[in-house]
């Protein structure tokens, strides 16, 4: 099973348009509060907190093909799964 690294708001943030998701749907797709999922993305540095909400909203960003990964970095960054931007490969936003 592959490390699962702390992730900030402005991750989640990102992935969220980068799946091109509203606040209320991916809120919504985790069983969230809207509220909850707002704060979480004002959050600055590593989220803290109901680590339930955050694993939520981590796992429906990963079903929206989202992948958070740390490759030849000291934090995690963003990318869309294979889809039709592979063509252009992946796509990044760094963490931090």
């Amino acid at each position: 099973m592959r490390k699962r690294y702390q992730i900030s708001g402005r991750q989640i943030a990102a992935g969220r348009v980068l799946a091109g998701l509203a606040q209320s749907e991916l809120a919504a797709a985790a069983n969230v509060s809207v509220t909850a999922l707002r704060r979480m993305e004002e959050g600055v540095g590593p989220l803290r907190g109901l680590m339930n909400d955050i694993s939520a909203v981590r796992s429906a960003l990963d079903a929206a093909g989202i992948e958070f990964i740390a490759e030849n970095a000291k934090t995690p960054c963003e990318r869309l799964k294979k889809s039709e931007f592979s063509a252009y490969g992946p796509i990044l936003v760094g963490g931090g």
